[in-house]
């Protein structure tokens, strides 16, 4: 796979808001498979010091950050698995950052579009949009989140590490671009 095979879709300027904030989050999406595109096991398991941040890692951080918000939080259903074992949260808090070096890249991508489609089901499910507040409360407020929230959180976690998967594909192979 090339990078170019990985066609991105620019936002639209004028649309509801469900639909513009589920357009900047597919872009995102698109950004982070045309920044992995390609590349060897070894390759994806490559940090950029002086940081350990591996692109293997940020798939792996995205799937679980798909999981954890429109899964846990919005549907209110347990984690899937691998993030379901509590044995591995123990290891370390960033346990889904460090171990995906050792997982082959299909398992890693399967994983990673496997818990994009789940949670554009989920997004797709909410009956009053973005207004839907998630199942989930927080545990110390008692406070629902909004689908409003948890899309532009969403937004926000690609945005910040498409920054980070450019700098670390230009350091692998050489890489830059959108």
């Amino acid at each position: 796979m090339t990078t170019s095979e990985h066609v991105r879709t620019t936002p639209p300027h004028v649309a509801d808001e469900l639909t513009m904030l589920r357009s900047y989050l597919d872009y995102h999406r698109a950004t982070l498979r045309r920044k992995t595109a390609g590349l060897t096991r070894e390759q994806l398991a490559t940090p950029h010091p002086p940081s350990d941040l591996t692109l293997a890692g940020l798939v792996k951080h995205l799937a679980y950050v798909e999981d954890w918000w429109c899964g846990v939080n919005l549907a209110g259903r347990p984690p899937s698995p691998p993030f379901d074992d509590d044995a591995v949260w123990e290891l370390s808090d960033d346990w889904e950052l460090e171990s995906a070096t050792d997982d082959a890249p299909e398992e890693l991508f399967g994983l990673w579009e496997r818990l994009v489609a789940t949670s554009d089901a989920e997004i797709s499910a909410a009956a009053d949009g973005v207004d839907t507040i998630a199942v989930r409360r927080h545990p110390e407020t008692g406070e629902g989140l909004s689908l409003r929230w948890i899309l532009l959180h969403l937004i926000e976690e690609y945005a910040r590490h498409n920054g980070h998967a450019d700098l670390i594909r230009e350091a692998v192979d050489g890489a830059v671009g959108e």
